[in-house]
């Protein structure tokens, strides 16, 4: 099968580029490189099965050339992250309505399937025990820019839902609950990757509020996985899933384990939410999904947890921070490309 992925040289479109080129597929990845990454995609570029075209989601004519070549889609150019969503919401807003637009448009026109990549900000404040696929958003004013990101995505479910039920489109949703793994950048409020990046530093862990908010956070091989399942299974059209796993964690709990399993000798630094994110911020209490629709229409299971990913991210920082060392000439080691430009941001 040929594969277009927008947004394929960012964190999960990286990982799901190399599980279908482990099986054989053949990607095309279009990505504007905005927060994406080369890097994340060279080993598959060079196993010849995947190839990088530079551009945007919102350029109609690329999109058709990069669709025609394709059978199937996966959209999921996105830039995410609580900091960076806040930081540019009438950007990030504008860009993920039209590009979900042109990409759903353009697969319907040449008879795509196409996987649309939504987010559990989709739920809001929605602070449920386990949020189904039919629990109700519960979103803050429009004026808290938070809620920008979640107004874009539900944009593009209404979108591509829309095209199934009007006009009978081959579109599926996947809404992605906190994915993380290697290749996750911490640049832009994501947990994970910054308390790793902090503990091998031996920095005090931020954390911000007093800890108590959960998340259940899921390793990027078992999100890919999922996508990949959803794209395969006919059953799956017109529908949306949660992809995630439910157990949950506080984020103190969290900064905690990240100390435990890094071997850091780190503290804890509490930090007000006003002060990382400016007035008006709102935060979650908890976010937790019901996988049993996933379960049940593919046969698809969580398989890793917090603590591997917390490792995996771990290897990945110590490999990066070793290559982009120099020593001096007094045997000083000096590191560089530290800039959040050396990281992918793109995720759903």
């Amino acid at each position: 099968m040929r594969y277009l992925i927008t947004g394929g040289a960012g964190f999960i479109g990286s990982h799901l580029t190399d599980a279908l080129v482990s099986r054989g597929d053949e990607v095309l990845i279009l990505d504007d490189l905005s927060t994406g990454n080369v890097e994340n995609i060279a080993d598959a570029i060079a196993s010849g099965r995947a190839q990088l075209v530079e551009g945007s989601v919102c350029d109609e004519v690329l999109v058709d050339e990069c669709m025609e070549w394709a059978d199937a889609c996966f959209h999921l150019a996105s830039a995410v992250g609580v900091k960076l969503i806040v930081q540019r919401s009438v950007d990030s807003l504008s860009r993920s309505v039209r590009g979900t637009h042109v990409i759903t448009e353009g697969a319907h026109r040449l008879g795509r399937r196409l996987l649309f990549a939504s987010t559990s900000e989709i739920y809001g404040k929605n602070g449920s025990s386990a949020l189904t696929e039919q629990s109700d958003r519960v979103l803050g004013p429009p004026s808290v820019a938070r809620w920008s990101y979640s107004t874009g995505k539900a944009f593009g479910e209404a979108i591509v839902l829309g095209y199934h039920r009007e006009r009978e489109a081959d579109t599926v949703v996947a809404r992605l609950f906190n994915a993380v793994g290697p290749r996750q950048t911490g640049a832009y409020g994501m947990v994970l990757p910054r308390f790793v990046g902090q503990a091998i530093k031996g920095e005090d862990l931020t954390v911000y509020g007093d800890g108590s908010q959960s998340r259940c956070f899921s390793h990027v091989n078992d999100t890919a996985r999922a996508l990949v399942m959803l794209m395969d299974e006919e059953g799956a059209r017109g529908t949306a899933f949660n992809v995630g796993r439910s157990s949950e964690i506080t984020i103190l709990e969290l900064a905690e384990t990240v100390i435990e399993r890094t071997g850091s000798s780190s503290g804890i630094q509490m930090v007000a939410y006003e002060e990382a994110y400016g007035e008006g911020f709102e935060e979650l209490g908890r976010r937790c999904p019901d996988t049993t629709a996933l379960e049940q229409m593919t046969g698809w299971r969580s398989t890793l947890g917090v603590e591997e990913a917390i490792d995996d991210v771990a290897a990945f920082e110590r490999k990066r921070a070793a290559a982009n060392a120099l020593p001096t000439a007094d045997g000083e080691i000096v590191e560089f490309g530290e800039g959040a430009a050396a990281d992918p941001l793109v995720d759903a």
